[in-house]
């Protein structure tokens, strides 16, 4: 990690979570923020916009699982699960609810790097994703709405296709505006008019 990290650790047990900051602080450059209950960290979540958070709970359930994620925002920020034993299904609802990390058997220090490590990659990655996925669809809708501008333009004009796009294409670089924008303008009017 090139910078330092900011740390929220969900931990009930005052002394494990002074252990487990402690670990925190040895593995990697970071600041640390305990919250003793799952109900402060939403609060603790909008105050100090972590980069990461860390919940080391015994024996979760699919409501604690909810809850952690309603409050931890896993689609801002990688979200780690520390259980000490996994119930049915568990894990595969936690990935499902965008958690980073779902690690079976607790947190124990030799065990934080790596894991912090792969939690805030996976996140990275997911986001990474995400984003492409939006500008995929966004292009998609766009494309869709510069195809029916063409067909409007053909029908109006008596052009063919290319005539049409290049048409849309001059209207939108006279006007130094988008042709998705352009386009959009066309079906608007063309949608109140017809």
């Amino acid at each position: 990690m090139d910078r330092s990290l900011s740390v929220i650790v969900v931990e009930r047990d005052a002394e494990r979570a002074a252990l487990i900051a402690e670990a925190l602080r040895e593995a990697v450059p970071c600041t640390i923020e305990t919250v003793g209950e799952l109900d402060q960290l939403a609060r603790a979540v909008r105050d100090i916009r972590p980069d990461i958070v860390l919940v080391d709970i015994a024996d979760p359930s699919r409501d604690a699982i909810e809850e952690i994620t309603l409050m931890s925002g896993p689609q801002d920020r990688a979200v780690a699960l520390f259980v000490d034993r996994d119930s049915e299904g568990l894990a595969r609802q936690a990935v499902e609810a965008g958690m980073s990390a779902y690690v079976v058997d607790g947190l124990r220090r030799e065990r934080i790097k790596p894991i912090l490590e792969a939690a805030i990659a996976r996140f990275q990655l997911m986001r990474r994703m995400q984003t492409e996925l939006e500008e995929t669809r966004r292009a998609l809708e766009e494309r869709k709405v510069i195809d029916r501008a063409k067909g409007i333009v053909m029908r109006a004009k008596g052009l063919d296709e290319a005539e049409a796009y290049a048409l849309l294409r001059k209207t939108a670089m006279d006007r130094k505006e988008r042709l998705a924008d352009v386009a959009q303008a066309l079906v608007t009017a063309a949608d109140l008019l017809g």
